[in-house]
């Protein structure tokens, strides 16, 4: 395979105006041919456009569409998401990972719900001025559902424009996405900003996909360089990866009379506002033992604990690291010892009634190892917000 040169002359970042328009007509053409019908592209609703691009970072289309209309169903306005609590807002959106974005989104509902009528932010700068709302997707609100001529720049258009203009240095570097950036400016037709981003998305999504792009079938082909040089398979050129750290943890399943201590993580971090086992790192897997457990029960809880029996452990690999917990049940030493953590914070639940607070995929792993009730629970759906919306 032909090995891309290591720099890619700033030129190449410009293209004529004759060829600009020519772009632009092949990839609408195609784009209103062949687009996906996705549920978000029926409508021009800026909240529900805004749910699906949240939604979409960094997740598969063929994940989000059934969160997306369940999401609509117990939040058809966003009113109704200002209104809810965020347990209930994550609940829903347990599953999709990435419960940041589930936070920022209720955050921002919140502010521009306090509108009398609700005024929605209409340029990508004030949208990029909301919590969760890079400018990515500041861009793509803008011009799909206000129709603004500002470009996006996603991991699939800057991929397809990388090619495009044979970019030979990683695609990623600061200095390359400024040029990606004013290039995607450069072709935009301001006449149909939203499908034009849309179509450059769809796009990467579905022909100049990262292996096998499917160049014979590109409307964009006349016009790639890479395509050209036969260079495709070698762009966008992509820097090592850096091995995930691996991190050890220890959780308690403190039993009480049939239930469990759950408790509410808090604001910041990386499972913030989600419930689980009490939970701490250790240095290594060589220290998630009995004694280290015992040890940090009582910081964490106010509780002392005793009989603590290994149950397993669990894995799950995040963005940037790799974490391995391992789970001890263990009763209550002291039934007149008091919790630490404020009622709101924490909660014994029955393994029938895990499923009613929003647990990140590790938690559910956690727990499912307490045996076949709790796996049972664990996999019903419990309707997110019916307390507040019914």
């Amino acid at each position: 395979m032909p090995r891309p040169a290591p720099r890619t002359p700033a030129a190449l970042l410009a293209i004529a105006p004759v060829e600009r328009r020519r772009l632009q007509s092949r990839l609408l053409r195609w784009y209103r041919r062949c687009a996906r019908d996705l549920p978000w592209r029926r409508t021009r609703d800026p909240y529900q456009v805004w749910v699906s691009e949240v939604m979409l970072q960094q997740t598969q289309v063929r994940t989000v569409e059934p969160y997306f209309q369940r999401f609509l169903a117990a939040f058809p306005t966003i009113r109704r998401l200002a209104a809810a609590s965020i347990d209930q807002v994550l609940l829903a959106w347990q599953g999709l990972g990435y419960y940041s974005r589930a936070r920022n989104l209720h955050e921002a509902a919140t502010i521009i719900g306090r509108t009398r009528p609700v005024r929605w932010p209409t340029d990508a700068d004030a949208w990029q001025a909301l919590p969760g709302v890079g400018r990515y997707t500041a861009a793509a609100i803008a011009s799909i559902a206000f129709d603004q001529p500002v470009a996006a720049l996603d991991g699939n258009i800057r991929r397809v424009l990388a090619r495009l203009a044979a970019v030979r240095e990683p695609a990623d570097a600061p200095a390359v996405q400024a040029r990606l950036w004013r290039l995607a400016q450069n072709l935009l037709d301001p006449a149909a900003p939203g499908d034009f981003n849309q179509a450059l998305m769809e796009l990467g999504a579905r022909v100049c996909t990262p292996r096998a792009p499917a160049c014979r079938t590109c409307p964009l082909r006349a016009h790639c360089r890479a395509a050209r040089a036969g260079l495709q398979q070698a762009i966008p050129v992509r820097r090592p990866r850096r091995a995930a750290p691996q991190v050890s943890a220890l959780a308690a399943a403190i039993r009480h009379d049939g239930r469990y201590l759950l408790l509410r993580r808090g604001p910041r971090g990386l499972l913030a506002g989600l419930w689980g086992l009490p939970m701490v790192e250790t240095p290594g897997p060589c220290d998630a033992t009995a004694a280290a457990l015992r040890r940090a029960v009582r910081p964490l809880t106010g509780l002392r604990v005793r009989s603590p029996r290994a149950l397993g452990t669990v894995s799950h690999v995040f963005t940037h690291r790799k974490l391995t917990l391992t789970v001890f049940e263990c009763a209550l030493a002291d039934r007149r010892a008091a919790l630490s953590a404020p009622a709101p914070e924490a909660a014994w639940l029955a393994p029938a009634e895990f499923a009613t607070r929003p647990l990140s995929e590790l938690d559910r792993k956690a727990l499912a190892l307490l045996g076949a009730e709790a796996r049972h629970a664990l996999q019903q759906r419990t309707a997110p917000a019916a307390a507040v919306l019914a």
